[in-house]
């Protein structure tokens, strides 16, 4: 055993070696794929209403699922290092949602009520009939509509920074974007690269300089399409207030204090509105934990998620038999 896992640690050394002679585009793959190794993923897809939707999916069989939904301008993989502390005890699924990553882009509405209906037929196809439900930003606001439209589904709830309520304080993007018309989530020059990283985090990841401008390139390559969308989310708006009392499930509210996009005043919102919420605010963090800092997010997640799952069977054992 010694020697099959000092065999692995040599080859993944050597992987990752091997990584920097490789073109950008190579480089993003084949680091993505020791990331998915490492977290114990696999990518598939399936098609559902004639949209191929790609997604991760790993950790034992027949355990207790766990569904993952990314934010705006993002992907599947903004959940690798997130996920490496579920897939040991926890059957995990990151979607890339249609329009986003390696799915389809349908033409028709972006819009977060149609982007729900859109997973819900995607976890149907799946076969899967209660899961953990976690989003993160746009992918947060999903998730809540989700659990507010089919809450016999969803055994907790975990809203990562989400979007789609009224906040006490206007973040710094919603004064930019009110008073300026300038939305710095959309990238159209390198340049802006560096300046929706700066945005995002409080300390950016940093990357090799080819790498670094391969993804500032792609971003920008991509930036009508994500204009798009977020028009789509801005027109087509459907406020959380109304929904947040629907849902059933136990619900954790994750931020990061240093959120410039989404205000940590949101958990002020929302917090009233929930059946059962509780509350984790990460230290000198930006609005996304999962990538910031996700060790420490899926440490609090896990806990999360133990203490539903656990109060869920409490719940079946005390019901009457039928």
């Amino acid at each position: 055993m010694k020697k099959l896992i000092l065999a692995a640690f040599v080859l993944l050394a050597a992987a990752t070696g091997a990584v920097l002679y490789l073109s950008p585009a190579a480089q993003l793959t084949a680091y993505q794929g020791i990331e998915q190794w490492r977290a114990g993923l696999h990518e598939r897809s399936v098609n559902v209403n004639d949209l191929k939707i790609s997604y991760y999916e790993g950790g034992p069989q027949g355990a207790e699922t766990v569904l993952l939904v990314h934010g705006f301008a993002a992907d599947k993989s903004t959940w690798l290092w997130f996920a490496r502390a579920l897939t040991e005890r926890y059957h995990v699924i990151a979607v890339d949602l249609p329009g986003f990553g390696a799915s389809d882009r349908p033409h028709g509405s972006y819009d977060v009520g149609t982007q729900t209906e859109r997973l819900a037929a995607f976890v149907d196809a799946l076969g899967i009939r209660r899961l953990h439900l976690s989003g993160h930003s746009m992918g947060g606001h999903i998730a809540a509509l989700y659990a507010a439209r089919y809450p016999d589904q969803v055994t907790s709830l975990a809203l990562i920074a989400n979007a789609g309520v009224s906040t006490p304080r206007r973040s710094a993007f919603f004064q930019r974007l009110e008073e300026q018309g300038d939305n710095p989530l959309l990238v159209d020059s390198e340049p802006q690269f560096d300046q929706l990283l700066d945005w995002l985090f409080v300390a950016p990841p940093q990357f090799p300089e080819r790498l670094h401008q391969y993804l500032a390139q792609r971003a920008v390559a991509d930036s009508a399409h994500q204009r798009e969308i977020f028009e789509h989310l801005r027109d087509r708006y459907l406020p959380l207030e109304p929904e947040l009392p629907r849902i059933q499930a136990p619900t954790l509210l994750l931020w990061g204090d240093q959120d410039r996009i989404l205000d940590v005043s949101s958990i002020e919102t929302m917090k009233p509105l929930l059946k059962n919420a509780s509350v984790v605010i990460i230290k000198d963090c930006g609005h996304a934990p999962i990538l910031e800092r996700p060790e420490e997010s899926a440490a609090d997640y896990l806990k999360f998620i133990d203490q539903a799952s656990l109060q869920a069977a409490e719940a079946r054992k005390a019901a009457p038999r039928q």
